[in-house]
């Protein structure tokens, strides 16, 4: 079994390794990926993912922007902290210590799914920090992954269920998380085994099926966040797989929060837009700067 000082099986060029330690508390140490010069970019991952989920965007925009592609808490290679949090508001601070502790001004923020919530969440945080926001598949209605598929919402139902629960979730064949996972894709190419196999690596650290089922757990408070999306001054701009879980009514419920908001709808894409356009995110990230 990987132990916690595992280290990635995937490399993505021209970018370098760095921890931010932990400031007390119940809080661990972060990791982040760097790559590139200009002005700050910060990319935010998905649920049970992490930095290496940008792999092929981070090529795409290093010559732009100088790129930070963090860990959140517990997740990749950042550090399980014993009875840490994995709500809403325990994540944003998080990304908020990368922003704090590198002294990061005029960042652009780029989240996808959870990522999504915790960049408009941060942005209403640290206005003077936060340039700008693009949110992609915002995870904030009730079911989430679930909706993508039966065997996702036996699974999810399954590591939420008292007692089992944590056995349930200690548990990942390798056949389980990519049907899961391609459940949020419209193309089902984009997902690579090799990517696959580095997840599991990470799946298998001591104590991460404790941070999976929190996670899930926690979903509730992601959807409460949505009570700040209209508290962000920064420019927004909203992106919406076609095939997203997220409904229409999901979608325009979000317009009517952030009224001002751009939006693009990426069409035959699904949840994961990162894995399977990242040419989008890039056009988007050099027209909308």
């Amino acid at each position: 079994m990987p132990s916690q000082e595992s280290r990635p099986t995937i490399h993505i060029p021209g970018t370098t390794s760095h921890m931010i330690p932990p400031r007390g508390g119940r809080e661990g140490t972060l990791r982040y990926l760097k790559a590139g010069t200009g002005a700050p970019l910060v990319l935010l991952h998905t649920v049970r993912t992490q930095a290496e989920h940008f792999r092929h965007l981070i090529p795409l925009v290093a010559d732009r922007y100088t790129v930070y592609a963090l860990d959140l808490p517990g997740m990749g290679y950042s550090e399980i902290a014993p009875g840490a949090s994995y709500d809403e508001p325990a994540m944003r601070a998080g990304v908020e210590r990368l922003l704090t502790e590198l002294d990061l001004h005029d960042v652009t923020l780029v989240g996808e799914s959870m990522g999504a919530v915790l960049a408009l969440t941060t942005a209403a945080d640290l206005p003077e920090r936060v340039r700008r926001v693009v949110a992609v598949n915002t995870y904030d209605f009730r079911g989430g992954i679930a909706r993508s598929s039966l065997l996702a919402r036996v699974v999810v139902s399954g590591v939420l269920a008292p007692g089992v629960g944590p056995v349930i979730a200690g548990v990942e064949p390798k056949p389980v998380l990519t049907k899961i996972l391609q459940g949020g894709l419209g193309d089902k190419s984009a997902l690579r085994e090799d990517y696959v196999d580095e997840l599991l690596q990470v799946g298998g650290r001591p104590g991460y099926p404790t941070v999976a089922r929190g996670v899930y757990q926690a979903l509730p408070s992601l959807v409460a966040a949505r009570s700040h999306y209209p508290d962000v001054k920064a420019p927004v701009h909203l992106v919406y797989g076609e095939k997203d879980w997220s409904r229409p009514s999901d979608r325009e419920a979000n317009r009517k929060l952030l009224p001002a908001a751009g939006f693009t709808q990426v069409p035959k894409a699904g949840h994961f837009i990162a894995l399977e356009r990242p040419d989008v995110l890039a056009d988007l990230l050099t027209v909308v700067g």
